[in-house]
């Protein structure tokens, strides 16, 4: 007897386009670029400031790529770990990568010694493309693992404006060990040999954010990445003369199939900036006239932060996702009333390679009457999501429990970590860690995260709950809750902020603001305000290292 979630209830709620969507035929990143390739050669697939490149460069350039690989050793199934930021080189490596039949590992570039060592050693890395300068100050690191291969390049390549916002410390740099890798591509464009690839083969191992012990490689399939890009550029109603703007950095889930992965699958054009600089954004919003982009609510904060933004900023877009990050209700309803603009809400993991609960591009998400929560969406095409109890039984709707997912887009498995697979994906199916419940229609809300709930004198205290109420006051630009040990109650509730542009956020006043608004064991009885609350490259904010803070 089916369950009622396997009726999927949110199927009513879907609209015609939403419906095309499934099901998706799963099919390999390289082939999914190849059609595209063939039938839009001349198209921009790229531009990066004042540099367009077109697809049949794209394809040409990551042949070359691949073929270097090929000959250097690099065999099917090898990884190459890719340490850039978004410009045209990332791209470039990854479907050389694929091309050769590889798996890519996408690596922070702040990453530290320690860190990248991990990576290196865990992945079995044979295969390094980075930057001049990250090189540079890792080529130890990267010279004691198994990397036989090494290519770098420089960030000023392709653009000439070299604008100071965000190249004024970057230098160009010989490297001792490594080879070239615009050199390489632009040595041969004969296409490499058909790696016979299948939608089942990893196409990444993309590293968890460790919130809980060391980070865990979740191996993305082509399937699985394939298959969302073409989901997300349904819901998002991308198609041909799409002009995607790179928010999400691209070495991110998020940014790789929201960004990278959905132009291929749409034939867009993909703009990317380097890094994230809320001038240099706004700069190239009003440049190139993107009609889509997808990144953390914190970059939506950045840029409503900064004194120049205007509408005409935004005039161009037809679609704006939120994704990597919590979205509050205070945030789309701001950015609406200044911009014009409804910020359609996403949720997903590492583990289902992006996206598997989202807004659908014609709709906008309901609103919890009785917590004031924003819904983070309906569970995509396919895909059956479950609120599960304590004891692992399904909750009714209404009631919270863990959220779990199966789907398309779900990986099989942590990378070389069969226990960690087990625990976390028991016959396939994901458990979350995270904590919210689903209504009689099938919209999902999210909680919090299951670790970050605070046990308060007993009373259960979720932290977003606290935060949606702070980021009402005006004067709160960021805002971040955490349980801290208390003699009395054993964990009590302390706030981080940051202020708006141009306002003061008074603890004592928004210590008293909460007070009126929640129970009396909900509200902080302490409130920090910081310049800016730490956050992960992705823009989540940190609360982990808040927690740390004494």
């Amino acid at each position: 007897m089916s369950s009622w979630y396997e009726t999927k209830p949110w199927l009513v709620s879907y609209d015609e386009r939403t419906r095309v969507a499934a099901p998706v035929a799963a099919t390999t990143m390289v082939a999914a670029f190849r059609r595209t390739a063939d039938r839009s050669p001349d198209v921009t697939a790229i531009s990066y400031f004042d540099a367009h490149l077109t697809y049949r460069e794209v394809d040409e350039l990551s042949n070359g790529v691949a073929q270097y690989l090929l000959a250097q050793g690099f065999t099917a199934g090898d990884r190459l770990a890719i340490m850039l930021q978004n410009i045209p080189q990332f791209v470039l490596a990854l479907l050389g990568a694929w091309k050769a039949g590889g798996i890519v590992v996408p690596v922070n570039p702040m990453y530290r010694e320690r860190e990248l060592e991990h990576v290196l050693s865990d992945a079995g890395v044979r295969a390094f493309a980075g930057s001049q300068s990250g090189w540079n100050r890792l080529a130890g690191v990267v010279a004691e693992s198994e990397v036989r291969i090494a290519l770098t390049t420089s960030e000023l390549d392709f653009q000439t404006r070299d604008d100071p916002r965000v190249f004024a410390k970057v230098r160009r740099q010989a490297t001792e060990g490594a080879v070239d890798l615009l050199e390489v591509a632009r040595a041969t464009s004969v296409p490499p040999p058909d790696p016979g690839l299948l939608p089942g083969d990893v196409a990444l191992i993309s590293y968890t954010s460790g919130t809980s012990g060391r980070p865990k490689g979740a191996t993305n399939t082509h399937g699985n990445v394939a298959t969302n890009a073409a989901v997300m550029s349904s819901f998002g109603g991308l198609g041909a003369g799409a002009v995607l703007f790179g928010l999400a950095p691209l070495f991110h889930i998020t940014g790789l199939v929201g960004e990278i992965a959905s132009a291929i699958d749409t034939g867009g054009k993909l703009v990317l900036a380097y890094r994230f600089e809320p001038g240099v954004v706004l700069d190239a919003f009003l440049e190139h006239k993107p009609t889509y982009t997808v990144g953390p609510s914190t970059a939506y904060m950045a840029l409503m932060a900064h004194p120049d933004v205007s509408t005409e900023h935004f005039a161009s877009f037809t679609m704006l996702y939120s994704g990597g990050a919590a979205l509050p209700l205070a945030v789309v309803t701001t950015f609406r009333e200044r911009f014009g603009h409804y910020i359609h809400n996403g949720y997903g993991l590492t583990e289902t390679t992006a996206g598997c609960v989202v807004v659908p591009g014609t709709r906008e998400a309901p609103i919890d009457p009785a917590s004031g929560t924003i819904s983070i969406g309906l569970p995509m095409p396919d895909t059956i999501v479950r609120i599960l109890g304590e004891d692992g039984r399904e909750q009714p709707p209404g009631e919270a429990g863990e959220i779990a997912v199966e789907g398309p887009m779900v990986v099989p498995g942590y990378w070389n970590q069969p226990e960690a697979t087990a625990a976390a994906l028991p016959g396939g199916r994901l458990l979350t860690g995270d904590i919210g419940f689903m209504d009689p229609d099938g919209w999902v809300y999210v909680v919090d995260r299951k670790k970050d709930m605070i046990n308060a004198s007993g009373f259960k205290v979720w932290p977003r709950e606290v935060e949606d109420v702070l980021y009402t006051h005006p004067a709160v630009r960021e805002a971040a809750v955490v349980g801290v040990p208390d003699d009395y109650r054993g964990e009590t509730v302390k706030a981080y902020v940051s202020a708006r542009p141009g306002s003061t956020a008074d603890p004592l006043e928004l210590v008293a603001y909460c007070k009126e608004r929640l129970a009396a064991y909900k509200y902080p009885r302490d409130v920090v305000v910081l310049d800016e609350l730490p956050k992960t490259v992705s823009g989540k904010i940190l609360r982990r290292e808040l927690r740390d803070r004494k």
